[in-house]
């Protein structure tokens, strides 16, 4: 498929008359039964008097919520593929086409109807009409939905899930990492900024009482054109997970089984590898929230790659990065489970310590060698610094029991100075939390190792070394904030933002840094690297029968590891 030239974003928003609310409120409120504003809607867009900025206006709307209108909303879809777009200004076309682009591409169902809509026009008394209606024909036919009809034939063919989904997630993991964060996000900051100056500009031009809803110039259409198009593909891939694992409105335990087998095995070989993908691994998340023994499934998965001295070191490191991550960030986790998972992290730990400990050899700050070791450490820290209320809100006293009996303060004042690798944000915030509870006093080590610069070190993934910096780790949380808009309305009432408003100020008062970026969910402040490609890849030994049938209807097996 390829991007429109189109731009339909840039173009200064037109104030209309209209009635109603939004409509992805108009959607909201039918949903919960309350259904006047949904037939207010369906009668102004049958109104012959419509006017041109009014249908711009709708289908603007209309795309930002396309993955909402379902089935259940067929004789809406049908209203506005009623609309007379083909005389109206190239602005209307171009609008309506890439609507037309958008609905078939998220809600294949409508295909057929999209189609007999187009060729309808085809009227010997309206030739002027031949040229748009082949251009829409022509879109319509792209955004087929090559994704779409992929997964449609594994229903019938389950024997090639497991190979399709590998094609569409590699294609997709293309798209993401050629989208990076900070692109998206100074897209959507740029956009943002234009508005806000065409609205100062259009301020005090039009003082009539007009009933203009106070939502009607938001959207959520992605600025990025990468971005944009992703979203469209992560929303069908997200309905295609959901609607493999329920029938009829409830999960179907063993296809959720299956399906979760085929997703990790594809994780294993793609998307585990690849490093700084933004948005691909929340298909494992999404599913996981299913059903508790999918995500404990899933980090079981993930400990055993992290503990096994076999695998590859900069395989074992990612996975202990998706491992805090998504015990940071999955809401739907448990504070047993993360506690569990805390557990088994220190035991291999201390474990480790006690093997460097007793070897006799001299112990220095070598990523090379010790790289596992610390990226497990900044697991732990990342994880309390997001969990530790959790751990503490249900009983204080024996929530502080169990993090002092985490004996954090041996990891952090041993030799081998985990902190004096992790990211600085990480540190900084771990100390400041564990300082406010007493558990471990982390500033003298601080202290210590900014009066030192960071040594040269390795990259794990081979090759020269390379010169000092802030992130020799490579650090990277996959399951940062999910900036998909569409999409991402799925994973929002799943996801842990960061709220520990206190120990932020707690941080800033102690450490005099400037405050966060606005509306911004995490404190990390861009720190991590944007730093795109593959930098391993997975053995073909790996295990990809974790999910066992058992593993499912009980929590999974985590033993004490091996020294690392």
């Amino acid at each position: 498929m390829e991007i429109d030239d189109r731009d339909f974003l840039n173009t200064p928003p037109v104030k209309t008359v209209r009635f109603g609310g939004s409509v992805a409120e108009t959607l909201e409120k039918h949903k919960q039964g309350d259904s006047s504003d949904y037939e207010l809607l369906k009668h102004q867009l049958a109104d012959p008097e419509i006017k041109d900025a009014q249908i711009i206006n709708w289908l603007q709307e209309f795309r930002s919520c396309v993955t909402h209108l379902t089935k259940d909303h067929e004789q809406l879809i049908y209203n506005i593929l009623r609309l007379p777009w083909l005389g109206r200004s190239q602005a209307v076309v171009e609008e309506y086409m890439a609507f037309l682009g958008n609905l078939v591409s998220a809600q294949t169902v409508y295909l057929c109807a999209c189609l007999k809509m187009v060729v309808s026009h085809f009227t010997p008394n309206l030739p002027r009409n031949f040229d748009r209606c082949h251009q829409a024909l022509q879109l319509i036919i792209r955004y087929e939905c090559y994704v779409h009809n992929l997964l449609r034939v594994t229903v019938y063919i389950p024997s090639i899930r497991r190979d399709v989904l590998e094609v569409i997630i590699g294609k997709l993991l293309k798209l993401d990492v050629n989208a990076s964060r900070t692109d998206i996000e100074e897209a959507e900051e740029k956009a943002l900024q234009n508005q806000k100056a065409d609205n100062q500009t259009e301020e005090g031009l039009f003082d009539m009482d007009e009933d203009v809803s106070p939502h009607q110039d938001r959207t959520d259409l992605m600025v990025h054109p990468v971005a944009e198009r992703l979203d469209t593909l992560m929303a069908v891939l997200m309905a295609y997970i959901k609607d493999v694992c329920h029938v009829n409105g409830s999960l179907h335990v063993e296809m959720t089984k299956e399906l979760y087998k085929d997703l990790l095995s594809v994780f294993d070989k793609l998307i585990l590898p690849t490093h700084a993908s933004c948005h691909v691994q929340y298909t494992l998340f999404y599913l996981c929230s299913f059903r508790l023994a999918l995500a404990e499934a899933f980090l079981d998965h993930l400990w055993k790659i992290l503990q096994s001295p076999s695998q590859p070191a900069v395989i074992r490191q990612a996975a202990a990065g998706y491992l805090g991550s998504f015990l940071a960030r999955a809401k739907f986790i448990p504070v047993l489970t993360v506690r569990a998972c805390l557990d088994l992290l220190l035991s291999l730990i201390h474990r480790y310590i006690d093997s460097q400990d007793s070897s006799g050899r001299q112990v220095c700050c070598d990523i090379s060698l010790h790289g596992p070791f610390y990226t497990a450490c900044q697991a732990v820290f990342y994880t309390l610094i997001f969990r530790h209320r959790a751990v503490l809100e249900a009983n204080m006293k024996k929530g502080l029991e169990y993090l002092q009996s985490l004996n954090l303060e041996r990891v952090v004042m041993c030799q081998l100075n985990p902190l004096k690798v992790c990211l600085p944000s990480v540190t900084s915030m771990f100390a400041a939390i564990t300082r406010k509870y007493q558990v471990v006093f982390c500033y003298t080590v601080i202290e210590r190792n900014n009066r030192i610069a960071l040594p040269v070190v390795r990259s794990s993934a081979g090759g020269d070394s390379v010169t000092t910096n802030t992130n020799p780790l490579d650090s990277f949380f996959p399951f940062d904030p999910y900036l998909l808009k569409r999409s991402g309305k799925l994973i929002e009432p799943l996801y842990q933002v960061w709220e520990e408003l206190a120990d932020a100020e707690l941080l800033l008062t102690k450490t005099g840094q400037q405050s966060s970026r606005e509306d911004e969910d995490d404190f990390l402040c861009g720190e991590t690297p944007q730093t795109e490609g593959i930098v391993g890849m997975t053995p073909s030994s790996f295990d990809s029968n974790l999910c066992s049938p058992n593993s499912i209807g009980s929590p999974p097996t985590l033993k004490d590891p091996p020294n690392p």
